[in-house]
């Protein structure tokens, strides 16, 4: 993501959002997914910038479910198969 992120005002929209947070055991079996995923693009040579990582940390603090986070991303990097009714600022837009 190139532009810097606003980890505080996407964490405040995230809040409000309404859905089912995991529970302690998803959040950590997800953390797990995640190292396993950093993992394999640092060897793929692809590492994530600090930016990144620090949202997707955020997200897992948050405890957001995967297919949500996924949604959350796609709506921040204003992706056409971003949910539009999804209540994210996306990244043009916030800047």
């Amino acid at each position: 993501m190139t532009p810097l992120l606003d980890l505080d005002a996407i964490r405040r929209e995230v809040r409000a959002l309404e859905f089912e947070r995991g529970t302690p055991a998803d959040v950590a079996e997800w953390r797990e997914a995640d190292a396993e995923s950093r993992a394999n693009l640092a060897i793929e040579g692809m590492t994530l910038s600090g930016d990144d990582e620090a949202l997707f940390d955020m997200l897992r603090d948050e405890a957001v479910p995967p297919p949500l986070a996924t949604q959350i991303i796609l709506k921040l990097l204003g992706h056409p198969d971003a949910d539009p009714a999804l209540a994210i600022t996306p990244l043009e837009q916030a800047c």
